[in-house]
């Protein structure tokens, strides 16, 4: 009988143990995942996860310094399409550079969906960079409202390099044509904070 209740014991004793390693396990991956985590993963998780569109809005301070009320519509591997909520102004599209968003401020329950494992979006957009969406809009000759470290500027893109853009700049709603041009910017990607389409 005291052999039963040893063993029994010892019994619980490794099945505690090992409960206790498989616990320390799952901990240790799921620090290692969130350790991987970029802010585009976190953006992506709130926009799968969210189950309305208020949820999907976020805050977000650019490298300026301005507050930006984003509801995201779709993902590049460094930019982010979203609509502007709350601007006065018409309701305007804007494509923005990931690397021009200095914070983005979460709600509590956003910060949850951020952490949630994603399905990664693994489309062909999410292997599109923001030079590959310039080109578009330059082949489509759309006029945009460009906001710079530096200040705002409207025009019409050119070309795209690698890593700047032409703009040739005129008065908004004029057509791009060579007499309403006031002038022509090589603008470098690492200054663009936003293009409001």
């Amino acid at each position: 009988m005291r052999w039963d209740s040893l063993f029994d014991d010892l019994e619980g004793q490794l099945e505690h143990e090992l409960r206790a390693e498989e616990l320390d396990r799952h901990a240790e991956e799921e620090r290692v995942r969130i350790g991987r985590l970029t802010l585009r993963d976190r953006l992506v998780a709130v926009h799968e996860g969210a189950e309305h569109d208020e949820q999907r809005t976020v805050r977000v301070i650019l490298d300026s310094g301005e507050h930006l009320v984003l509801r995201a519509s779709s993902f590049g591997r460094d930019w982010v399409t979203a609509r502007l909520v709350g601007d006065t102004r018409r309701p305007a599209q804007v494509v923005v550079p990931l690397a021009a968003i200095a914070t983005v401020v979460f709600t509590r329950a956003q910060t949850d969906l951020s952490l949630a494992p994603t399905t990664g979006e693994q489309g062909l957009g999410s292997r599109l960079t923001l030079p590959f969406v310039l080109r578009d809009l330059c082949r489509r000759r759309v006029a945009v409202d460009v906001r710079t470290t530096v200040g705002d500027v409207h025009g019409t893109i050119d070309r795209v390099g690698r890593d700047h853009f032409d703009l040739a700049t005129h008065e908004a709603g004029r057509a791009r044509r060579q007499s309403a041009v006031a002038d022509y910017r090589a603008i470098p990607l690492d200054s663009l904070l936003l293009l409001r389409l």
